[in-house]
């Protein structure tokens, strides 16, 4: 078994296509089929499911795959650490992300980041909470960014606390009000955020005890405040999705001033690649200057 057959393997699985994954690492689509069908035999099993819909993962290969994406990582690491040694930086970081932190942070600190360091490459894997999480056990990328809240397993460096501002359409009764307590929430009807995995706003909703009355369940922040605009319910969103959107929008703070907090998650910082290390270093510098 080979690294380039690993490397095959993980294009395949992550881009769902053969054709895709060629195209990706620049080799034809009949190599990338034979080190799949070489590394099938090797193992003695099928990897991989070939239909009209793409690739899919067989049970089996999906747990060889955390075992190559191991390997590959390591191999990434060493290979980091020698250009570090002959005085060069390279390397590649994949970066999980969700929506507000993809759109509010991510293209400044990006910027600034492949201008001090244009020989590491960056690769970002959009989800929800739960794909990111899901992403980091499987290996799949580095670092991600998430909504720090109860116990996790992994290492976390916190970021920035983002406020949860009760959102309201303009000339609603309570848009005047410095704040909002959550029990005045319990009377109106409530667009609940329905993002993948636990989120901040589940949790203030257990921590409550409350039963809100929920009309609409919704998982695009876009959307739910275009349904708050007319009138449909409130809803209650982290302050930073909600910039550049103050002027169509009664914003409140709820009582207490509660909030999620966002920090970068890894299975293990002592173990880090000095790219990484880097992109986590931009990350904190950029936030400094920015606040």
């Amino acid at each position: 078994m080979s690294l380039v057959k690993y490397e095959i393997l993980n294009a395949v699985v992550e881009y769902g296509s053969l054709t895709k994954a060629a195209d990706a690492l620049n080799i034809t689509q009949s190599a990338v089929s034979h080190a799949i069908a070489s590394l099938e035999s090797e193992c003695g099993f099928t990897l991989l499911n070939r239909g009209r819909t793409g690739v899919k993962v067989t049970a089996e290969g999906e747990r060889i795959l955390g075992y190559t994406r191991e390997i590959l990582r390591w191999n990434e690491l060493m290979n980091q650490e020698i250009s570090l040694i002959r005085g060069a930086e390279v390397g590649t970081v994949r970066i999980g992300t969700f929506a507000s932190v993809s759109t509010q942070w991510l293209p400044g600190i990006l910027k600034q980041f492949r201008l001090r360091h244009p020989g590491i490459e960056i690769k970002l894997w959009e989800g929800d909470y739960a794909e990111i999480e899901a992403w980091l056990a499987g290996g799949a990328i580095d670092l991600g960014f998430l909504s720090l809240g109860e116990p996790m397993s992994y290492e976390t460096i916190p970021l920035q606390k983002d406020r949860l501002m009760c959102i309201l359409p303009l000339g609603h009764p309570l848009a005047d009000e410095t704040s909002v307590s959550f029990e005045l929430l319990l009377e109106q009807p409530f667009i609940l955020p329905r993002w993948g995995g636990d989120n901040e706003i589940e949790r203030l909703i257990r921590q409550h005890a409350a039963k809100l009355n929920v009309v609409y369940e919704v998982a695009e922040d876009q959307a739910i405040m275009a349904m708050v605009r007319n009138g449909l319910g409130i809803s209650l969103l982290p302050e930073m999705v909600l910039q550049g959107h103050t002027n169509e929008l009664a914003l409140v703070p709820l009582s207490g001033d509660p909030y999620r907090t966002i920090g970068l998650a890894c299975p293990s910082l002592a173990n880090l690649s000095p790219a990484t290390r880097r992109f986590i270093e931009a990350v904190q510098e950029w936030l400094a200057h920015t606040r």
